[in-house]
């Protein structure tokens, strides 16, 4: 039977392998593991960049080395024999390792490019890739990740990343803020940029310092996960503590609170671990901000993530602000009484202890599966259509009455093997743990090993004999349309008859990127239906601000943060102080002046907004250039809302003497509590 059922896929020149030129590099039984090895980065390491000669990469290339990163050169397309930033320029990768012979290299080129690029380097087989690119498209890194599952020599970190630096040896690969930076004690693994680097301020006004901080990025299908970066720090002798960031999206954190479980029984002395989850207050069936920002089909929300990490021993806080304090408590001994601290959670029932990661927790918020509008979904009629276009003898059909005689057969992302997969089910099943299954496939090969009869045995279909041929056609179209598509998720709901499976509805979201980045796709994404989304948040999307409103009548604190996991941190906090929060908004790590003064205009058009609370901690985005943009939104928008602003971060005094020389009307503080406290009381004037 399984091999008939492989036929059917492999009948006709399958559409996932077009396209995609044949890669071989070097492979040992290690595999991929091996490769954790390269994270390890110091004095001793030789960094190359790729894109060297572009503004971005000078610029942070520059910064770098008066810091005393060891970069050694770096490539650019076409040119050779140059030098630039008195450093050797070449023509390729490969060029660049047999001279140069790096250990690391930093890529700084667009997003349309970087998928090409990181390639060009593990074809290279350089030791470690740092990709910071955001919005890479999601088959381009489906793609990579199948590649580097077959070699050892590689490991990426990235993309939607600030790389990965180390404090003590002066090696920075990435764009994080370096006068945060102190060399110390305590790694930091982190999703979010932003948190990541309130995290290494904190440690470092506690005296801590870092070792090694590695961002490993809030992309869906990270280069390297939570736990990898975990097993890397576990041994380091300059790390004596350990901070984890997280938020929604995925189930690694879930997977790290295993790690940490097994990891502290068989550890004689364990390293202290402090955490941090952003986005308990998750808008659902919306992105918030990253690409990987989003609670899944059956995936864990915020509340079980920090259950299942308190329950392996770790210590959860509410704000970044507060870890190094925490960590100095601990590491002298003690337990710390510390108001930031999450005690007793008051999840109910969520409290409990997780025996496997494979369990999922449902919340009331996840009884259904809500529209990513980060994404392309087209209408149920769309889907169908587009479903049975892919294959006519596919049967449509209306849906039955209840949703448990229908059946939920799909193809969307594993984030834990960074594959696609195919999804099954019952429609029910997204609400209860372990009922939904996953059984993922290789990008490159396809699903030519997916037991369509073991999914038609978790299905429960009664006549499998004949179903299965229907089932199987099903899932080769749904494959098709993924890959020729570039899917985020199908998902089809089935009823079976006597003869065969009816679709009965669908749902298929597309990845934007491929459209906005590449410009793939445009006739697909000319469907999208503008006239049923928010205004407000169209005309952020199109300056590059991502803006979400937030319900309540009582939520009357306007929002605007740098960096997603702050901007979900930002809201979680305001709850927690007893205040609303009226929308979510990330200006993105780029900001200007002109994105700050268009970010007041989105929130202000909100009638619920009676203050507006300013958040920004500088990496990218400079403190003296959002002052700029906050005093030029007062000169030409006429705020009267009174603003509470909070500037910490790279240019962060600059920042403040500029609010303070304004003669504006705003509230400045350096203490995140105190800031958002007197935005709560403003608010309720």
């Amino acid at each position: 039977m399984r091999q008939a059922v492989r036929s059917q896929f492999t009948a006709q020149r399958a559409p996932w392998a077009l396209h995609r030129r044949p890669f071989s590099t070097s492979y040992t039984r290690s595999g991929y593991a091996d490769t954790l090895r390269n994270l390890r980065i110091g004095s001793h390491t030789r960094v190359i960049f790729q894109g060297f000669t572009g503004k971005q990469a000078t610029a942070n290339a520059r910064d770098s080395l008066a810091w005393g990163t060891k970069i050694v050169g770096g490539v650019t397309p076409g040119r050779s024999g140059e030098q630039h930033l008195g450093l050797p320029v070449l023509p390729t990768v490969r060029q660049a390792v047999e001279q140069l012979k790096p250990d690391a290299t930093a890529i700084y080129v667009a997003a349309h490019q970087a998928a090409a690029a990181i390639e060009e380097a593990i074809e290279a087989e350089v030791p470690l890739v740092v990709a910071v690119a955001e919005h890479i498209p999601l088959h381009d890194m489906l793609r990579i990740h199948s590649i580097l599952k077959t070699q050892s020599k590689s490991r990426l970190v990235g993309p939607n990343s600030p790389g990965i630096i180390s404090a003590v040896g002066k090696c920075r690969i990435g764009f994080q803020p370096l006068p945060c930076f102190s060399p110390g004690r305590v790694a930091i693994i982190a999703k979010s940029g932003t948190l990541s680097y309130e995290t290494v301020a904190s440690t470092t006004r506690a005296g801590l310092g870092q070792s090694l901080c590695i961002g490993i990025g809030g992309d869906i299908l990270p280069g390297t996960d939570f736990c990898e970066a975990l097993a890397a720090v576990e041994h380091d002798p300059d790390t004596d503590a350990i901070a984890l960031i997280g938020e929604i999206g995925g189930i690694a954190e879930m997977e790290a609170a295993s790690w940490i479980r097994e990891y502290r029984s068989r550890a004689v002395s364990p390293k202290p671990i402090v955490g941090l989850i952003a986005g308990i207050h998750e808008v659902p069936g919306r992105v918030m901000g990253h690409a990987g920002a989003f609670t899944a089909l059956d995936e864990p929300d915020a509340k079980a993530k920090i259950t299942a990490l308190v329950n392996a021993g770790v210590t959860m806080v509410h704000h970044p602000s507060d870890i190094g304090e925490v960590l100095r408590e601990k590491l002298q001994g003690g337990s710390s009484s510390r108001q930031g601290i999450l005690s007793g959670l008051g999840f109910g029932s969520q409290r409990r202890q997780m025996s496997t990661v494979s369990r999922r927790h449902r919340t009331s918020a996840q009884r259904a599966v809500p529209q990513q509008k980060r994404h392309l979904y087209l209408s149920t009629a769309q889907s169908v259509g587009l479903l049975i276009e892919t294959d006519r003898t596919i049967r449509s059909g209306s849906p039955a009455a209840t949703a448990n005689s229908q059946y939920l057969v799909g193809v969307g992302i594993d984030r834990s093997s960074r594959m696609p997969c195919i999804i099954a089910g019952h429609p029910l099943d997204v609400l209860s743990e372990g009922h939904l299954k996953r059984f993922p496939f290789d990008f490159q090969r396809g699903p030519v090993d997916i037991p369509a009869e073991q999914i038609a045995s978790h299905l429960g279909l009664r006549n499998q004999q004949t179903a299965i041929d229907s089932l199987s056609r099903i899932i080769k179209s749904l494959v098709t349309i993924f890959y020729e598509k570039e899917a985020f998720l199908l998902i089809s709901h089935l009823m079976e008859t006597d003869k065969s499976l009816t679709v009965v509805s669908a749902r298929f979201g597309f990845d934007d990127a491929a459209f906005r980045i590449a410009g793939r796709h445009q006739q697909l994404h000319e469907m999208r239906d503008a006239a049923a989304e928010d205004p407000s948040e169209l005309e952020a999307e199109q300056s590059g601000i991502v803006y979400l409103k937030l319900a309540g009548d009582d939520a009357t604190v306007g929002t605007l943060v740098n960096g997603a996991g702050l901007a979900m941190n930002t809201v979680d906090a305001l709850a927690r102080l007893g205040g609303r929060a009226a929308n979510f908004l990330d200006t993105g790590g780029k900001a200007t002046s002109e994105t700050v003064k268009k970010s007041f205009e989105v929130i202000l058009r909100d009638e619920r907004v009676r203050v507006v609370f300013v958040n920004i901690f500088g990496g990218l985005t400079l403190g003296d250039m959002i002052a700029r943009g906050i005093i030029l939104a007062f000169e030409e928008l006429s705020l009267t809302v009174p603003v509470v602003v909070r500037i910490r971060g790279t240019n962060e005094r600059e920042g403040q003497q500029l609010i303070a020389r304004s003669g504006l009307p705003l509230f400045a503080f350096d203490s995140f509590d105190e800031a958002a406290a007197k935005a709560i009381e403003l608010s309720r004037r």
